[in-house]
This record gives C-alpha cells, structure tokens and sequence, in this order.
C-alpha cells in the first residue's frame, strides 16, 4: 500500500473549512446527551481530546471534535516513574500551544486493527474460498506445529498442531496474551518464529485468553494465502475501492515538529506502561529473562508512529494486532460495510452470509474478531483499542458509534495507568441509543451527564495539570462540530437504502491487570 502520508497535506487544508462548517439538522436529545457526557470528560480534562461520530441508516447525523490533539510532549520521560512507582513532575511538559483536536485528526487505532484490518482480511479470504475457519493453522504456516525440540523444553507446547483460525478469532488458541517480543526480533520473519517456538499458555481451546500474538499470526496468515502483505491486500481489496483516504499502516516518519501534513492525534511518551510491564514483576507480568537485556525504549511522544511496542520494533509497523491508523469518517465506512452486511454503495465486498457468521457470539462476550459488548442490544458488536479508541455496531438501530481518543497524551499516573475509559464509551454508546437509565433532558433536574470521578490516586499528572493550566482557562474548548443530515461526500457513497474490554488476568498476572489492547 502506498504511503497515505503524501495524501494527508491536501487533505488536512481542504479539511479546515469542512470541520468548522455549520450544519444545523434538527438535535435529539440522544446525540445531545452523548455530546454533554464527552464535553464533560474534556473540560474535566480526563481525556485531553476526542471526536465523537454517530451513523444512522447509513448517513453521519453526528460528528465533532474536542479539546486537543495533543497537549504534552515528552520531557524526562516516565521510564523512571514506571520503573520505581513514584511520580516524575518534570517527565512531561505542557506545550505553549496545544494542538487542536479536529474531526478530521487521524488515530493511532491500536487493537481496533484486529477488526478494521485483519478480521475485514479474513473475512474476504474466507468470503473468496481462500481460507478456511476451520483448517488447522498448520494447513497455512506448515511449521507451526508441536515439535521435539520445543516439547523437550516445555511440554505446554504441546497441541499447536489443534489451532484453527477459528481460535485464533476467538482468542481460544492458548497463546500468550502478550510478551514483549521485540526483545528477541527486529523484523516480522524473527517474530513469527519467537511467537512459533513459544510454549501455549493454556490448552488450545480451553477458554477465552484475549492474544495480541493470536492476531499477529492472522496477519502473517494473510500475508501468506493472499500473497502479498496485509497493507497492501487491504488497500487493493477493501481501502481503495472504498475510497478511504487515510486508512492505512505507517503513515507517517517519526518527526518532533507537527504540521499540517501531519495532523494525528499524540499517543503516549514513548512506551512507560510496556517499560512497566517488562521491569515491574509487581505490575502484572512476569517476563523471561533480563529486563535490562533491551534498551530501544522511544524517547518522545508519539503522533504518527504506532504506539504499541511490537508492532513498531518487531513487526515495522504493519501487524495483524496494532498499527492501524484512520480517521472517524473512514471507520463509519468500515463500520457501514459491516452494518449493511457486506455492502456499499453499489458493490458487494462480502456476502451477507460471511458477516453473519463473524458476528454471531460464540460465548464469553466473544464473535469472531469483534466483541460482543454488555448493556446493548444482542445483535451488537464492538471493540476498543488501547490508545483510547472504540467503534460500535447496532444492526437492529442501523447505528454505528465511533469514539476516539488520545487518553495517552496525558501520561500515565502514578500507578502506571492511563486514563480508564471504559465508563466513557459505554455512557455515550448507551446516550446516542437511550438505554441508559436516565430520561432527563441536559440541565434538567435529576439529569448528571458527568461520570463517576475518580479518585485522585487515579487522576493522571497530566490530567490535573491540565485542568488547572491558566493557558486552558477553566474548561477546554470544543473546537468543530458536525450536524449531518446528508452523506458526507466521498468518492463512494453509502448502500443502505468494558463495551468495557474483555481482558483476562493470566496466571501469572496481578488482579489489577488490564493488558495492552
């Protein structure tokens, strides 16, 4: 695929009139409620920035932006904090003049690859005769299988010959949910065999064990059947005939100097929490061998190189578990082939039959690829990513729900986490549907459109500083706002006429736990 970085300058200025544009369609008091609840998390400075979009039938009746792209850059680095537990106050630094948030900023959408790309590939393998859910992961990648030497080492090795690549989409294969594979690969070939020579950590089959390395072999399986690389497979496929303009892996050169040409959403300062995860054995993880035996730890804040470790040094930036980036509009088209079973506009990309199959739950809150959130009508699928991202489908409403942000940029706090947003997607995703419990108007007694504070133990440094910064004033501004009552023009048009994270705690894990999605 080519790089969609030489796209983004046109499209970042024709993009400035279009993002402050007025439309005013009539407002319900769902979208209005959804907009309350995110407005108040920013002002709040819970989350630096956000843009928030809502399809309906196949149109986008809400889109907007808020706060800021990024508002910290690195300094110190929070390496230490993470390390020793104890906070850094000069590890970040507030910028001069934070970067506004527009509906048009591109994410870093981490583990919403796993749907937006991967899945979205193996779907049109699987649609095209190419892939078989149920063949042995062996039938794709021959080596992948039990062997003597591995077996000697460790006897958990034993039943990789069992895995299908329905496990895989299930996360029931047994994999490790992570490890820091970057330590023993640099390149894509080096980790496929550290992931091949790993022993299971559960039997094959036995439960649900959300894997980041499951998705990593759904992507090299891809690689191989279509015989060419995910990013290209997805962008002649699915990317291109869509006409999505910035959809894609790697799409930008690490730089330090944001510009127009670059206008993405900054992730984290460098990788404290996976710095954590190798160095703490107290945080969560207990890693083979010496935590100090690897020292590339990225020294900036990210905005336009992927955030999660492996994906950047292991697999350069294309893998089947993170490394995708896009904007909400693109995600609504994704969202919509999806809604609309298979189709948009005048194309059929994938039967009703295969999307079917791959949204329907196969237990423990789990489809094929997509998660099957709690609190929303059954037929929903979903799934978050760890960079503060998340995209929602509600066939029986014809509504998708896309909610990204950059809860990164604030850093992590002294316990080493970033921003928890479980609370935030399930309250807008309920608002925009009106599930949620409450029925008063915004300013209406008994109406509260701000969730349950936090405790100051878990209120991020930057988070506080932000919402005491004098340069801010007292609540952050809301920079674009979309009222939509006609498509969004694009070079194709629409055809339709935890949500919290589901991670599990691995045996050798604390409770407190969440992973890296």
């Amino acid at each position: 695929m080519a790089s969609i970085s030489s796209k983004l300058s046109v499209i970042f200025l024709t993009a400035i009139a279009a993002s402050f544009a007025s439309h005013v369609p009539p407002r319900t008091e769902q979208f209005e409620r959804a907009d309350a609840i995110v407005s108040e998390w920013v002002a709040d400075g819970r989350i630096p920035g956000a843009v928030l979009l809502v399809a309906r039938d196949g149109r986008i009746v809400f889109e907007k932006a808020y706060g800021w792209a990024q508002v910290y850059e690195y300094d110190d680095g929070q390496y230490g904090a993470s390390a020793a537990g104890e906070p850094r106050p000069t590890a970040i630094r507030r910028l001069a003049d934070p970067r506004p948030m527009t509906t048009d900023t591109i994410f870093d959408l981490a583990s919403v690859t796993k749907v937006m790309a991967t899945t979205f590939a193996v779907m049109l393998l699987v649609d095209a005769g190419e892939l078989d859910l149920d063949a042995p992961l062996a039938t794709y990648l021959p080596d992948f299988r039990d062997n003597e030497a591995t077996l000697a080492r460790d006897p958990r090795g034993a039943g990789k010959g069992m895995i299908t690549i329905r496990h895989l989409l299930t996360h029931r294969a047994g994999l490790d949910q992570w490890q820091p594979i970057y330590y023993d690969a640099d390149n894509a070939e080096q980790a496929y065999d550290y992931i091949r020579d790993r022993p299971l950590g559960w039997p094959v089959g036995s439960g649900r064990h959300y894997s980041d390395l499951g998705f990593m072999l759904l992507g090299i399986v891809v690689d191989r059947v279509a015989g060419q690389p995910l990013e290209v497979f997805l962008e002649e496929r699915l990317y291109g005939p869509l006409g999505l303009t910035t959809t894609g892996f790697r799409p930008s050169t690490q730089s330090d100097i944001p510009s127009p040409a670059r206008p993405f959403a900054a992730t984290s300062h460098g990788n404290p929490y996976e710095h954590r995860m190798v160095h703490d054995p107290g945080f969560g993880y207990l890693i083979e061998g010496d935590a100090n035996a690897w020292n590339g730890w990225r020294r900036y804040t990210l905005a336009g190189g992927v955030n999660d470790g492996n994906a950047y040094h292991a697999f350069g930036g294309v893998a089947g578990h993170a490394g995708l980036f896009s904007t909400a509009a693109d995600l609504q088209v994704l969202l919509q082939v999806v809604l609309n079973r298979g189709e948009y506009g005048a194309r059929r990309y994938l039967s009703a039959e295969t999307i079917d199959s791959f949204l329907t739950t196969t237990g423990d809150g789990q489809a094929l690829g997509w998660q099957v959130p709690d609190g929303l009508p059954p037929d929903s699928f979903a799934h978050p990513g760890f960079t503060g991202t998340y995209v929602a489908g509600i066939p029986s409403a014809n509504v998708g729900v896309i909610l990204l942000t950059n809860r990164q940029n604030l850093g992590v706090d002294d316990d080493g986490q970033y921003p928890a947003i479980g609370e935030l997607q399930r309250a807008v995703t309920q608002a925009v549907l009106d599930t949620s419990e409450s029925t008063a108007e915004p300013g209406a007694p008994g109406y509260d459109s701000r969730p349950k504070k936090l405790s100051s133990a878990g209120v991020s440094p930057g988070a506080t500083a932000l919402r005491r910064a004098s340069g801010l004033g007292a609540r952050i501004p809301l920079n674009s706002s979309r009222w939509v009552s006609t498509m969004r023009r694009r070079a194709s048009s629409s055809g339709s006429s935890d949500h919290s994270p589901r991670w599990d705690v691995p045996p050798n894990a604390s409770p407190s736990l969440r992973g890296i999605m």
